[in-house]
């Protein structure tokens, strides 16, 4: 079954667009990925320092592939500046779909 992924990053005041810019080159280099099926960045609508990824893998091996990736270790040195905070991230296994 499917790997979700829900991770909530808070970026310092003033870094959102940085944080965006770095996130849309990251979105790029995922849709390369065969076992990713969802790859989504959300900014919170009341807090623009807040953002929300939802991701879905085909399964623990897509999930443990993604984590592997050259641009994954890119992605986390172009953006540790920027955070405030260390992210939150929820990783959650499917039950049920329809």
């Amino acid at each position: 079954m499917a790997i979700t992924v829900i991770a909530k990053l808070k970026v310092k005041p003033g870094n959102e667009a940085a944080f965006k810019d770095a996130a849309a080159a990251m979105i790029q280099q995922v849709k390369t990925e065969s076992g990713t099926q969802t790859y989504i960045l959300h900014q919170d609508a009341k807090d623009p320092t807040s953002f929300v990824y939802y991701e879905v893998y085909g399964d623990q091996a897509a999930f443990d592939a993604h984590g592997k990736t050259a641009h994954m270790a890119e992605f986390g040195k172009k953006i540790g500046a920027l955070l405030d905070g260390r992210p939150q991230i929820d990783i959650l296994h499917e039950v049920t779909r329809k």
